[in-house]
């Protein structure tokens, strides 16, 4: 089984790779086997990417990484947001990747900001995209801004990064995962045992 892993981040070291490296971690711990996982750095091709978009024709080296991505039984792609959006440079990668490459391939969608205004951007662009290039997408998508990586936060990034892998993991697998949400209330002592309780205190 190939899993790729598509990050557009533009700085080295990049949230939007740590991102990129923490979705496939789970979907590799929940696939249940040791997929062949492949990553495609963007940053790496922007030269070969605007020559395709000029040319026509991808270099060998832009052609050996669409061939990793359209060959893949799964692909997490993972955007930086700028200016409400995805990056020009992510775009630009699945414009030459072509519009039926991706038909029916199982895909989880993340993106990353400096703040949490940003996160309608995977509803409201990148799942748009995909949608288009009719590949299934994976139904929670992870957004993280950079308060998520640390503090109290960081728990609920966890929890959004395996829920998402696992829906992955199951459409490549073909069983589809079942999440429980938390129930914040099922710890909660009913109030009846709490009255009980200070009348035998009182």
């Amino acid at each position: 089984m190939k899993l790729a892993v598509v990050t557009a981040g533009t700085t080295s070291p990049s949230s939007t790779r740590l991102l990129a490296d923490r979705l496939a971690e789970s979907v590799v711990r929940q696939l249940g086997e040791e997929p062949e996982v492949h990553v495609v750095e963007l940053r790496d091709l922007a030269h070969d990417i605007a020559d395709n978009l000029v040319t026509g024709f991808p270099g060998p080296t832009l052609r050996a990484e669409i061939d990793a991505v359209t060959g893949a039984d799964g692909l997490i792609a993972v955007t930086p947001i700028f200016t409400a959006s995805y990056s020009g440079l992510f775009k630009s990668f699945f414009d030459v990747v072509g519009n039926t490459a991706l038909t029916g391939m199982p895909v989880l969608i993340g993106a990353t900001g400096g703040t949490p205004r940003h996160s309608l951007a995977l509803d409201h662009a990148v799942r748009p995209l995909f949608a288009y290039l009719r590949a299934m997408l994976a139904p929670t998508a992870v957004y993280a801004a950079s308060e998520d990586w640390g503090g109290a936060d960081a728990g609920a990034l966890r929890d959004r990064i395996d829920r998402a892998a696992g829906e992955l993991a199951g459409l490549m697998t073909g069983k589809p995962a079942r999440h429980r949400p938390r129930d914040d209330f099922e710890d909660v002592v009913p109030f009846e045992e709490q009255l009980s309780a200070l009348r035998r205190t009182s």
